[in-house]
This record gives structure tokens, C-alpha cells and sequence, in this order.
């Protein structure tokens, strides 16, 4: 699916300090309506916080933003009509049960009594929790907690989502039923845009924004992204002694990058054939047994680690 035309959220030059912390530094992105957009980043890298700039939870230092067509400096309060928001606690109520928990966030939103019961059961049937209407939230999963709270962020039918880390916790067929319903939206006009450290559901997004130390270090799709590492340069690599090869190996000639990648290693190479050559002559000569050598195509992980170290080289220059 192709996200329809027109700006849902726009941010031009965006930066919040705290003090001497920089936790925005200049950010600019557009998001597009009907977009899923991805913030990809580890801890601390300013996703959150730029969230909650956009969600007119906190003011900017300097830039602008501007979400639903209205500025997040000065028409915060029209801004919180036109959003919904999710956060990785999920924000819900354990001694209430399913439905209370939904009238009670049907009236913070502003729901009208008559619009109610269509809202609720449209929620319950969304989320799948019909027949859990009446169970105290406290007894449902994590997996479920996660669909009632994205059900009662959405009670207004607000167009534009924001979702902060809203797959923490909660185990990886839940994720993946979660974001099932994320493209639903998508389809039905909401733009999502999202915060994950998960690289996986990075591949999810139409585009992504990938942030480390408060920067955005570069946008695309996921594909785009892939793209920008070069094809054929990276190899999967899986030996009898992993750490002794990852220090053979870095530095040598024809050999970008060494990084650990689940069991084995992953080795971004300047040319295929020639780095294969390089690894099988460096490790057969030290007597390290080769199990695996082959070339790959590049994760959403190995884009990340390779365009935060490049951005951690030239702030150290």
C-alpha cells in the first residue's frame, strides 16, 4: 500500500536540550498521510522525546513542527484532538475491567454519548476482546493489554497515531498480531508513527528514520536503506573460535567492518570475491575452522550499526 498524498506531520531544524544535554539535535523529517514511519534508534537516541514534542507534551528549544496542520509551540490543545498516543506502559487501569477502561478513555477523548456504543464495539471487535468485555484488565496478557490500549487510543478516531515503543514486552507473536492491526489503520487513512528499538519491525514501515545521540543518521525505506550498504559486500561468517576471528580480521585490507551477529559474524567487505579470499587465507592460516562463509543480504541491523559507528567517526573527528 502507497501512503496517500498531503503532510500529516512535518519538523523543520527540531532541538531540545535540557540544560547541556542535547537530547533533539536539528532534526527535519515529513511525514507523509497514511504513512507508517518508523523511529529507529537504541535508548536515549531522542525518539521519545521527540514523541512527546510532537504530541504537544513538551516545547521545543528551537525548529518548528507542525502535526494535523497545527503548531506544536502554540496549538498544543488542537493538536491532542487530532492524536492518539500509546506508550510502551500502556497507560491502562488494572482494577477496571475491559469496557471500563474504554468509557473511561472515551471520556477523556471527548467521545459523545451517542457516539459511544458504535466507538466501543468497534474497539472491541478491533482488538478482538468481545468476549473479554467484562474481565478485569490486570488478568489479561501483556499481548492483550497491548491491543486494549492501542483500542482506547483510537476511540476518537484520531488521523494521526503515535506509538512509543508500544511492542516492549511483549512476546514476538504478539508483536507480530500488533502490528497486523497497525497496517489496518494504516489502510483505513491513520498515519502511525512509531518508536521502535526492535530492527525487525523496522522492516515493517514504509520509511524510517534511523536516530543515534539525538541525530537523525538517515532516512528512507527500509529497502532504500539496505541499498545505501552496496550489494554483494557483506558476508556471513561462522567459525570454531568467534572472538579470535572478529580480531583477525578487523583492520585487514579489503575488510570495512567485523560485528557480531546472533552466532556468527557479520563482515562487510569493499569487494565479494576478494573478501572472501582475505577471511578464508586470514583464519585457515591461524587454524580456525570455517563452518560457514557465504554472502548475505543486509539486515536492518547490520544498517544500523553501520551508519551509527560512520556517524560516532565523524563526531570524533
Amino acid at each position: 500500500m502507497q501512503p496517500s498524498n498531503g503532510l500529516a506531520v512535518r519538523l523543520e531544524k527540531l532541538s531540545k536540550r535540557f540544560g547541556d544535554f542535547v537530547a533533539v539535535d536539528n532534526v527535519s523529517i515529513e511525514v507523509t498521510k497514511g504513512e507508517i514511519f518508523g523511529f529507529l534508534g537504541p535508548n536515549g537516541a531522542g525518539k521519545s522525546t521527540t514523541i512527546r514534542i510532537l504530541c504537544g507534551l513538551l516545547a521545543p528549544t528551537s525548529g518548528t513542527a507542525m502535526v494535523a496542520g497545527f503548531d506544536v509551540a502554540t496549538q498544543s490543545e488542537d493538536i491532542r484532538r487530532n492524536i492518539g498516543y500509546m506508550s510502551q506502559k500502556f497507560s491502562l487501569y488494572d482494577d477496571l475491567t475491559v469496557e471500563e477502561n474504554i468509557e473511561f478513555f472515551a471520556g477523556i477523548y471527548g467521545v459523545t454519548p451517542e457516539r459511544y456504543p458504535e466507538r466501543r464495539d468497534y474497539v472491541l471487535k478491533m482488538a478482538g476482546l468481545a468476549d473479554r468485555r467484562d474481565t478485569m484488565t490486570r488478568l489479561l496478557s501483556g499481548g492483550w493489554k497491548q491491543r486494549l490500549a492501542l483500542g482506547c487510543a483510537i476511540l476518537h478516531e484520531p488521523p494521526i497515531l503515535f506509538l512509543d515503543e508500544p511492542t516492549s514486552g511483549v512476546d514476538p507473536m504478539a508483536r507480530r498480531d500488533f502490528w497486523d492491526l497497525i497496517y489496518a489503520l494504516s489502510e483505513a487513512g491513520h498515519t502511525i508513527f512509531v518508536t521502535t528499538h526492535y530492527m525487525d519491525e523496522a522492516e515493517y514501515c514504509h520509511r524510517i528514520a534511523l536516530m543515534g545521540g539525538g541525530k537523525m543518521i538517515a532516512l528512507g525505506s527500509p529497502a532504500e536503506l539496505k541499498t545505501s550498504l552496496g550489494e554483494g559486500h557483506l558476508l556471513n561468517l561462522e567459525t570454531s573460535d568467534l572472538f579470535s576471528s572478529m580480531t583477525l580480521l578487523r583492520g585487514r585490507p579489503g575488510i570495512e567492518d567485523v560485528a557480531v551477529f546472533g552466532a556468527g559474524l557479520h563482515v562487510k567487505v569493499d569487494d565479494q570475491a576478494i573478501g572472501v579470499d582475505v577471511v578464508r587465507k586470514a583464519l585457515e592460516a591461524s587454524g580456525i575452522h570455517i563452518m560457514t562463509l557465504e554472502p548475505i543480504p543486509p539486515s536492518m541491523e547490520d544498517v544500523f550499526v553501520t551508519l551509527l559507528e560512520f556517524q560516532n567517526k565523524k563526531v570524533g573527528e
